[in-house]
């Protein structure tokens, strides 16, 4: 929201969310939630081995009904997924219609299961008002046996053979296919869909647009045979009847002939069953007449036979062939409109008005989009944290499970064989799913995996905070949460173990919609966090082998990251004790300390919870170096500076495993600052807190969190890191040799390039070494990647860690970075500078180039590719080559959060100069106490208002000083407007605001140097003592602060005034319509 004179001034798309949270109109109920793929998923396995790749295959989905969802291109479904709507193409060149996307399974593919298309989320808002996206349909005959056969040539050494690799899109024959979608101003029910293909190629082309609207399949069961049906009413509709969802039209209009014709294309209705077409997959009879697979058989082989006459079924598609003559002229596009209706009308759609509709949501998602980051900032940011966002919403999927119905079988279909049951999640016979999930991939993981989902939660509870809030909230609800505390991880395995960062998400939405919408949901914090108690317990009860504090953890969701395959018994005897599961657990307990304090200032009871935590800290923190009273049995390795995981065959008996890897820098991660006044606010957990300090001295003293040393404004840090500890870490990770890539921080350390470490077992060889990219193994399905590349979601935590411990040494504790290169920053330096490597992935570089495109000219150049992103899984740590599922904005929409705080000034690769008034907007404190005390106790309103105080956007960083003067003085910095509400807070970001040194709210900062050329951290030589050049910087930091006050005005007021326009207008419409006796 915006603050305009005290007045809340809200968007289109806020007051769908508003009224969709105040339950007067349901603006959810339809969205995105058809998966890209549903085959050869877990759910829709039935067979005796559990080999679920091969029991549904990609060319068994045109024919076999699906028991447990449905999938399509650019799907949109009501949030049960009952009644869907999706779009499928025809070349006339392709054996089958293009209605679902292509990729390899697991077993086919180089690295593990990889979709072979190409498509883009283009955007999409919170309610899902506007929805567009872009599918690249080829000309030719789609490339699905080079793909297969050529992948199946390569070796787990080679890159995959992607389908931009065929040149199926050389001389750029093919389609692009934009699919939009909107819902009318005042009515959610009301689904307008707008297709639009563009030939590109230099030559005529033929196609055909065949949307289609269906059932899911409820009634084949035996549990209730109901069946809704779809049935032609007149020209260009069709009526559609569900018993819960109603009744209402498919309404088809005309097209625009655009092969050189006069005449309007007019679209054939077809209908049948979306039922299995037994005879043709297995040689058995049909139950239904008319099958699934129907319309292929009459599209593409002419089968008029193949769909039913009396033109009724359960599911439809409305068939416009742009195939008169030679086909559409290149450049010119065919269009497609259609909408779903509950107004029953025979009358052509009006098409004016309906393309009225859509440029206006269109708009309005602008519009939406600027607000979320209305600071003035590169186009090419902006647009690829919308791309992202956008992404976060297009992955979301209708997830139906019920494991009794799974794993017994239906009644009226054949028992499933006996041994399935016991093939996976037969400990989870609770679940009963029935919900719209966050999915981290759309194709790639169309399923939910527990700390993939607490990552979304970050970038949703920017747009969507309660959509954000009910993902974190349903994982801990009882049909899901195991009764023992367990979260489910995924599909595959309920029981595996993920990292427990769902605390950790929850504090954070929580404290991201108080600052960016001033709304305070203690109830979703105190009812997350009292199940989240059950889970922690779960952690200590479970997965510490014999109650030291130290935690094997297990799978941790970093796959092949060891030796050892984590998930599975040692081949060496004895237990995995990982320095990373006990830094998640250190990391686990800081984070319920952190939500237990902030319930204690609404209820008291919480203040001994938090104690509670604050003591298991302690003990997780002192067990990682003293597990037995003995430091050489330490997780730390005292000659090397790191922490790496032990195996343990007792008391007695240990060995380290000296792999550098993400295990050892995730310690890091447990790190918090108590601010004194948090402290004074609870005495009793200042005096459990002191009484632990004086009477387990022996813990206290020995304990590498920093208990009685005081801080920046006299903070106290938790931490399991010492300063001698974080330093020789750093040393280590901001080495370019060893973790530091051009593009962020890499999962295991370049020095085993080189350096390999192998183990001799039973004659049988285990080793590591550093893999920039793709798995050269079959670990883990070979879909395994943790042995080097960079993954966006471990490098977040990673920054807000670093900004952590910055709020608690501030700016006199310096480390060289890069590590070798002479210059020394401190730690918000350093943070900023890991942001800015992450976001020049996708940002273009000054050439123009993108590293995930790693030098593809059409993906960099071509205008009809260079703006439209895929949002890798992983990343190259060596080029920064995207890589993996290319549609994880689950994780990798983390990006756009980056972008949020410190993209206003990210303009060239590697240049972070990051203004902390602009992240001020965005987060809860000022952590000065000094500024905090002249401010006065104000609280933090809304996202953005007018602001009365605003630092220059210039080239330059306000983090504070450098101590190298060889370099010249950035530009000036004023005071910072934001107060603080005593938060005890976890919210790394937040020390932005206080990175800013300043000498009577005016003086010039200096930036720490860093080893490029246009460094914005760069000092000119001081000449007699005096700074030359500040009153200069002073006069351009006055033009560009005016600048930017001027921008923010200007946008404020444009806002205020559509209001103000919109009510002259309403007030207008009511006096036209009032009669002139009653006035």
């Amino acid at each position: 929201m915006v603050i305009v004179d005290k007045t809340e001034v809200l968007s289109q798309e806020e007051r769908r969310l508003q009224e969709d949270r105040d339950r007067k109109k349901y603006w959810k109920k339809w969205g995105p939630y058809v998966a890209e793929r549903q085959w050869s998923t877990v759910r829709e396995d039935y067979s005796a081995d559990g080999n679920a790749w091969s029991h549904f295959t990609y060319d068994m989905a045109r024919s076999r009904t699906f028991r447990w969802g449905e999938d399509g291109i650019a799907g949109v479904s009501d949030s049960h997924g009952r009644l869907n709507i999706a779009f499928s193409f025809w070349n006339e060149k392709d054996d089958h219609i293009k209605e679902r996307l292509f990729g390899l399974s697991n077993p086919q593919g180089v690295h593990g299961e990889s979709i072979k298309e190409a498509h883009f989320h283009l955007d999409n808002t919170p309610t899902h008002s506007y929805m567009k996206y872009l599918y690249k349909l080829p000309q030719a005959a789609f490339p699905y046996e080079d793909l297969i056969k050529e992948n199946a040539k390569r070796s787990k050494k080679e890159r995959e053979y992607n389908l931009i690799d065929t040149g199926i899109f050389d001389k750029s024959k093919y389609w692009d296919c934009f699919i939009e979608t909107a819902k009318e101003d005042d009515d959610p029910e009301e689904l307008l869909f707008r297709v639009t293909c563009y030939n590109r190629g230099s030559e005529p082309a033929k196609l055909h647009v065949i949307p289609q609207v269906w059932f899911r399949n409820t009634w084949a069961w035996g549990y209730d045979a109901t069946k809704p049906s779809i049935t032609r009413t007149g020209e260009s509709s069709a009526q559609i009847k569900h018993k819960e969802l109603g009744e209402r039209f498919f309404q088809c209009s005309p097209s625009p002939n655009s092969c050189g014709k006069d005449d309007d294309i007019e679209p054939e209705f077809l209908f049948t069953e979306n039922d299995t077409n037994y005879e043709d997959l297995w040689g058995t009879k049909n139950k239904e007449k008319y099958v699934k697979d129907a319309f292929h058989q009459r599209i593409v082989h002419g089968n008029k036979k193949a769909v039913n006459p009396q033109q009724t079924g359960t599911k439809s598609c409305a068939w416009y062939p742009f195939n008169q003559g030679d086909g559409v002229a290149p450049g010119e596009c065919a269009v497609v409109r259609f909408r779903i209706t509950k107004k029953q009308t025979d009358a052509y759609l009006d098409e004016e008005r309906f393309d009225d509709i859509m440029d206006q949501r269109a708009a309005e998602a602008d519009e939406f989009y600027w607000k979320i980051n209305p600071m003035p900032m590169a186009d090419d940011l902006r647009m690829i944290q919308r791309q992202a966002l956008s992404g976060m919403m297009w992955c979301k999927q209708y997830y139906h499970f019920i494991w009794d119905q799974w794993a017994n079988g239906d009644p009226a279909m054949p028992p499933p064989p006996a041994s399935r049951k016991q093939i996976r999640n037969v400990q989870w016979k609770h679940m009963y799913l029935d919900d719209v999930l966050s999915m981290p991939d759309s194709w790639e993981y169309p399923f939910f995996a527990a700390w993939d989902s607490a990552f979304h939660c970050i970038p949703l509870a920017m747009i969507d905070p309660e959509f954000a809030k009910k993902q974190l909230d349903l994982f801990t609800r009882e049909w899901y949460m195991h009764p023992n505390g367990q979260l489910p991880a995924y599909e595959w395995n309920f029981g595996d173990v993920n990292p427990p960062v769902h605390a950790w998400a929850t504090f954070r939405t929580f404290k991201i919609e108080r600052k960016m919408y001033g709304r305070e949901d203690l109830d979703f914090l105190e009812r997350v966090f009292q199940k989240l108690l059950l889970n922690f317990t779960w952690w200590c009860n479970r997965k510490d082998f014999d109650g030291k504090n130290v935690f094997e953890g297990g799978f941790l969701g970093l796959d092949n990251i060891g030796l050892f395959n984590r998930s599975d018994p040692l081949p060496t005897g004895g237990t995995l004790e990982q320095a990373d599961a006990t830094g998640w657990m250190a990391f686990y307990a800081l984070s319920m300390l952190n939500i237990a304090l902030e319930l204690a200032k609404h209820r008291r009871i919480y203040e001994d919870i938090a104690s509670k935590f604050f003591e298991h800290f302690i003990l997780i923190s002192d067990a990682m170096s003293y597990r037995h009273g003995d430091k050489t049995k330490s997780l730390w390795n005292e000659e090397d500076g790191f922490y790496y995981d032990a195996i343990s065959w007792g008391p007695e008996w240990t060995h380290q495993m000296k792999v550098r890897s993400l295990v050892g820098l995730i310690p890091m991660y447990a790190t918090l600052t108590l601010e004194p006044q948090v402290i004074a606010r609870f005495p009793q957990f200042k005096k459990r807190m002191d009484w632990f300090i004086n009477n387990r001295h022996e813990v206290a003293g020995r304990n590498i969190a920093s208990m009685k040393r005081r801080g920046k404004d006299d903070r106290l840090l938790l931490s399991l890191c010492s300063e001698d500890r974080l330093r020789s870490i750093l040393k280590y990770m901001l080495d370019p040799n060893e973790f530091l890539g051009d593009n962020g921080i890499r999962s295991l350390s370049k020095f085993h390039k080189d350096h390999p470490v192998s183990m001799d077992v039973n004659g049988q060889n285990y080793s590591v070494s550093y893999i920039p990219g793709d798995s050269d193994s079959g670990l883990f399905g070979g879909n395994s990647n943790w042995r080097g590349p960079i993954w966006i979601a471990v490098n977040f935590l990673l920054v807000e860690s670093l900004l952590r411990f910055y709020m608690f040494y501030g700016n006199t504790f310096k480390v060289e970075c890069p590590t070798g290169s002479g210059d020394y920053m401190h730690l918000g330096h350093v943070a900023e500078e890991i942001q800015h490597r992450l976001q020049h992935l996708m940002a273009k570089g000054d050439g123009g180039r993108r590293a995930i495109h790693d030098g593809n000219d059409m993906l960099d150049f071509d205008p009809n590719w260079k703006d439209y992103l895929w949002f890798y899984e992983f990343f190259d740590g060596d080029s920064g080559r995207g890589l993996g599922a290319s549609h994880q904005t689950g994780w990798t929409g983390l990006m756009a959060k980056m972008i949020h705080d410190t993209g206003m000034n990210c303009r060239l690769p590697q240049t972070p100069r990051t203004p902390a008034s602009a992240a001020a907007h965005y987060f809860d404190d000022v952590f000065s106490r000094q500024r905090r005390a002249s401010l006065g106790a104000r609280r933090p309103t809304g996202l953005a208002r007018s602001m009365t105080n605003n630092r220059s956007i210039g080239s330059r960083s306000d983090w504070g000083p450098s101590t190298n003067t060889s370099r010249r003085p950035s530009t000036a910095a004023g005071t910072d407007p934001e107060i603080a509400d005593g938060d005890a807070d976890d919210d790394a970001n937040d020390a932005k605001n206080d990175a800013t040194a300043k000498t009577n709210g005016n003086a010039a900062v200096t930036g720490q140097g860093i080893s490029r050329q246009w460094s914005i951290y760069k000092e000119e030589p001081a000449t007699n003592g005096k700074n030359n050049g500040v009153e200069h910087h002073g006069e351009e930091i006055s033009e560009q602060d005016e600048a930017i006050n001027r921008y923010v005005q200007d946008q404020l007021a444009r806002l205020k005034k559509q209001e103000s326009n919109e009510l002259s207008e309403e007030i207008s419409a009511q006096n036209d319509g009032v009669d002139e006796k009653e006035v």
